[in-house]
């Protein structure tokens, strides 16, 4: 693998870390912050869920500053972003502010979530893509696992505790935001955007520097061909794109109608409810965060070797498996078995859909309307993400557990026959080819 390529994926890839401990952090405060404030079950439910909102508008908004001002720009707006999102929650004085800071914190958050997938699957080789996009997805959870570590460290620190775990995280904003400055250009967005034959081609040259100057020429001609074929067809919610369009609103739906966020978000709570002290709780969600570490290296193993597709039907069964055990123990109060159940969950949607998702939408729209289907199909996430983090206390509160993770299973079998009859495979094949498979061009 090209050095360069890697070096320029991952530090593209770290926007995803903070995306991770941000909004995982949280679980570690969350309870001391409603104590704090005295909040309400519903105020709780929207000050957990803050930067969610954040994200909704960074994920409608971030392929904007993608398009006009071009990838590397917007990624390095991402880092300021997190950064005083994080001081801005951990110096908050009351609920109002702690809020406002976590919307600016979601901000990032959301746009990560649009460009930094999409900058990596447009320098990225069709042979390598799956591996080097879902280095996204592997920050995420290596940030989540460490935003479990650190709360579990800074628990017993003192009363300002959680400020210390929500504050942290200005430190590697700082960080990713000066790797930002090395970041080349994405040659696509060169070509399509701002119609820079000379800076793409030298992008190019870079990212294949075996390859041969008319082999480079004749790479630059094929995407801004396929691009030039894009124009000519209309705008983006068009009857030719809905293949795309759909699968990308579906992904993401059915990523949160797992419940994926309710039980990383609430996750000390969750083992609280099967009868774990809140210390057990706390080191057990450093298991979840170790687990999903783990899975994810499988995931991105096997990304490129199984394909797309084949990892979303193992996450599926593997996701009503765990959920649908998890709803017995509930029911039948057979609580041991609540750990193990939630760590297999964790596994199935590290090796399906968290190593898929983020890549998959990269890779189904055309060149020119990349940015606005990754804004959709981050978009369609976050909402989701959203709405089941603000009443996810609300549920907890008024309905049995077991019922919760029944209605979770039972989405993931409706993912299941989505996948079995909808979902084509994206595996090694170039980009301005997926939209032919599609019947795009």
């Amino acid at each position: 693998m090209n050095g360069r390529i890697f070096f320029w994926s991952l530090t593209s890839a770290l926007a995803g870390f903070l995306f991770g401990f941000d909004t995982v952090v949280i679980s570690g405060a969350e309870k001391t912050i409603q104590t704090l404030w005295s909040l309400s079950p519903g105020v709780h439910g929207i000050a957990m869920a803050s930067a969610l909102y954040g994200t909704v508008v960074g994920s409608l908004m971030g392929g904007w500053p993608a398009d006009r001002f071009g990838r590397k720009a917007t990624l390095l707006c991402i880092g300021v972003l997190y950064f005083v999102g994080a001081v801005g929650s951990a110096l908050a004085t009351n609920v109002a502010t702690f809020i406002v800071a976590r919307v600016i914190g979601g901000l990032g958050i959301g746009t990560s979530t649009v460009v930094a997938p999409m900058y990596i699957s447009e320098i990225a080789p069709p042979r390598q893509r799956g591996r080097l996009a879902g280095m996204f997805q592997f920050n995420i959870v290596f940030g989540i696992l460490i935003a479990f570590v650190s709360n579990a460290l800074l628990a017993g620190i003192g009363e300002n505790a959680w400020r210390w775990m929500l504050g942290v995280a200005a430190f590697p904003s700082l960080l990713y935001t000066a790797f930002c400055f090395g970041l080349p250009e994405s040659p696509r967005w060169l070509l399509t955007k701002k119609s820079d034959r000379e800076a793409a081609l030298q992008v190019l040259g870079r990212i294949e520097p075996d390859a041969s100057n008319a082999d480079i020429a004749a790479e630059a001609d094929a995407i801004a061909a396929a691009s030039s074929e894009q124009a000519s067809s209309g705008y983006f919610w068009t009857q030719r794109l809905r293949k795309p369009i759909l699968l990308a609103i579906l992904i993401a739906f059915f990523n949160q109608l797992s419940g994926i966020n309710a039980i990383l978000y609430f996750a000390p709570r969750i083992f609280e409810l099967a009868g774990l002290a809140t210390k057990a709780a706390l080191l057990q969600s450093i298991g979840i965060g170790i687990t999903n570490l783990l899975f994810t290296f499988v995931g991105l193993w096997l990304i490129d070797q199984l394909g797309r597709r084949t990892l979303l039907y193992i996450g599926s069964f593997g996701y009503i498996a765990s959920l649908g055990l998890t709803a017995w123990a509930f029911f039948t109060e057979h609580f041991s078995i609540v750990p193990v159940c939630v760590f297999a969950f964790i596994a199935a949607h590290a090796i399906g859909q968290g190593a898929v998702i983020w890549v998959f939408i990269s890779e189904i729209f055309p060149n020119r309307h990349r940015a606005e289907g990754q804004t959709l199909g981050s978009f369609t996430h976050w909402v989701f993400a959203a709405l089941l983090t603000t009443f996810f206390p609300k549920m907890v509160a008024v309905c049995p557990p077991g019922y919760i993770f029944s209605f979770f299973a039972g989405m993931m079998v409706l993912q299941l026959i989505w996948v079995k009859t909808l979902v084509p495979e994206t595996k090694g094949v170039p980009l301005e080819q997926i939209q032919q498979q599609l019947g795009i061009s």
